[in-house]
């Protein structure tokens, strides 16, 4: 690169940081301010970068990066833990918004390759975005949080799948088109045997071998993803697909977590040149037009998205609460919106304005959505009594109906520390009623004396149809200080005059619960540190004593 270059790549970056910091102070995704730089830097701003070889070669690197790591970490675990709600809910939201978006894309006179990209690129949300505002706000492991992240997953696997008929499919067939698909099928069963084979007999022995140096396993998981890919572009298929399978191909290794956070790092600073690229590709030809539809799919997406997944998860008689706390999960779109348009670019499908209508779109819904989400509790609370109608508690009382329990103890949560404590509450004689989210978890529960059966604590009007007045104490092991205080709300309103117990990550969260009511509050983080102290403190005067009697004799 010549000194002018590298001079421009510095003074770019520079730029970037600032603007990232803005972006943060904002409270934003690092994406908006980095799309915004592309803008500023770009033809349609300062003109400084336009998209050559060097950028475009270090924004292909990232995209290759992020799906190597999103192979590698591709948990499916996530999407079993929510059992058919998170397929359900995935499936059935990119059915919808597919349709109704391709719809309204064809109102706004688009033709109809160009329609299906824009319908499809709105499907999808930022598994990455999502997944950092809910770790941020302690809601990854709550209902929605979970419901949210597996079908975010669901809709990754999707993207993945269009991505491979696009590149697959999307450019001329030599010949006839049996014979083309014929090939594709050939190629890609070719691909998927050779890793398939890599995964088996090579892989194992050689990341045993790599992981011996941190610095190697890195250069490793590059390298390999690179090849990967490039063996995948040759047979036609995109680098996309193979740096994605690739990852696939390591995600049983035990060192899959090692490799997937050194390369967290590398991954967002050479997606730094892919948004970059995307702004400086903006076009503004028809600017009064575009920024008109530009709003339309961004209402569309910000309401109708987490519309339709309210939907969805109250037809499937969970409460309206979580629905609408998942479905704002799915209020924007994602970088594989962009990926997805810049790869309709390079097939031809698409022009650049309608690439610059997506990218627009995604600035605003992510920006929009971001703020919808850190402030979800609050908008919630706004609309409760509207989003009302959409309860279906009725029907969840007809489910329960002729299960009569009896229960001394009723428990939420069935997972490491309650399904312990119900456990133990069992063999004690307890007869317990316990209650997870999980269908998994409550279909293998198996524990002497625990019934289990499907709920969750931010039902509130599943309380009417327990054992109530029979039960001597009520125990939720969920550490969540807001659904602890309504829960127990909850219980006076219905005259329970039980004990009611609760679980606290903190002193602080103690202090909530127990102010609210609670007969008392669970803390099993200091408890197991006290024990473990204790135990720990037994050996070191034991072995301190014998070394005392050793040194003497």
């Amino acid at each position: 690169m010549s000194p002018s270059g590298f001079a421009l790549i510095a003074v770019v970056l520079a730029v970037s940081a600032a603007v990232g910091l803005l972006a943060v102070r904002l409270r934003q995704p690092l994406i908006v301010g980095f799309i915004g730089v592309g803008i500023l830097v770009g033809p349609t701003g300062l003109g400084w970068v336009e998209a050559d070889g060097t950028i475009d070669l270090l924004a292909r690197m990232g995209i290759a990066i992020l799906l190597f790591l999103v192979g590698l970490r591709l948990d499916l675990n996530l999407i079993r833990a929510t059992g058919p709600i998170a397929v359900a809910t995935g499936l059935g939201q990119v059915l919808f918004t597919s349709v109704i978006g391709f719809l309204i894309a064809l109102g706004l006179g688009m033709d109809t390759v160009t329609a299906l990209y824009v319908a499809v690129a709105l499907t999808f949300s930022s598994t990455i975005i999502i997944v950092k505002l809910l770790s941020d706000k302690r809601e990854l492991e709550q209902l929605h949080g979970r419901i949210a992240v597996g079908f975010l997953i669901v809709q990754d696997i999707v993207v993945i799948l269009v991505m491979i008929v696009l590149t697959a499919f999307g450019r001329e067939a030599d010949g006839s088109l049996p014979v083309h698909i014929a090939l594709v099928f050939a190629k890609g069963l070719g691909l998927l045997a050779g890793a398939a084979l890599l995964m088996r007999w090579v892989l194992p022995r050689l990341v045993r071998q790599v992981a011996r140096s941190p610095e190697l396993l890195v250069l490793f998981g590059v390298a390999y993803a690179a090849l990967v890919a490039t063996v995948s572009n040759w047979l036609g298929f995109g680098t996309e697909v193979g740096a994605f399978l690739a990852g696939v191909s390591l995600a049983g290794t035990p060192y899959r977590d090692a490799l997937g956070a050194r390369l967290v790092s590398l991954r967002d600073f050479l997606l730094l040149f892919f948004f970059l690229e995307l702004g400086a590709l903006l076009q503004f030809d028809d600017a009064s037009q575009q920024l008109a539809r530009a709003a339309v799919f961004s209402v569309f997406v910000l309401v109708g998205n987490p519309l339709i997944v309210i939907l969805i998860v109250t037809a499937m008689r969970y409460p309206v609460r979580v629905g609408f706390l998942a479905g704002l999960a799915g209020a924007q779109i994602s970088e594989f919106s962009l990926i997805l348009a810049a790869l309709g670019l390079s097939l031809g499908h698409l022009t650049g304005a309608t690439v610059s209508l997506i990218t627009v779109v995604g600035l605003v819904t992510i920006g929009v959505s971001t703020y919808l989400i850190l402030y979800s509790q609050q908008i919630y609370a706004r609309l409760e009594r509207r989003l009302s109608v959409l309860e279906r508690t009725e029907a969840r009382k007809r489910d329960l109906e002729g299960n009569e329990r009896e229960a001394d103890v009723v428990l939420y949560g069935l997972g490491r520390f309650g399904g312990a404590l119900a456990d133990r509450l069992g063999r004690a004689g307890h007869r317990v009623l316990a209650l997870d989210f999980d269908p998994h978890r409550v279909a293998r529960n198996d524990r002497e004396g625990v019934d289990a059966m499907f709920g969750c604590v931010e039902d509130m009007h599943l309380l009417e149809s327990l054992p109530l007045a029979r039960a001597r104490c009520v125990i939720s092991t969920v550490p969540l200080p807001e659904e602890g205080k309504a829960l127990v709300q909850g219980l006076r309103q219905l005259g329970y005059e039980g004990s009611v117990v609760l679980t606290a990550r903190s002193g602080h969260d103690a202090e909530l619960l127990d102010g609210a009511g609670a007969d008392l509050v669970l803390q099993p983080y200091p408890l197991a540190a006290t024990a473990t102290a204790e135990a720990l403190d037994r050996l070191l005067r034991r072995d301190g004593g014998e070394g005392a009697t050793e040194a003497r004799g």
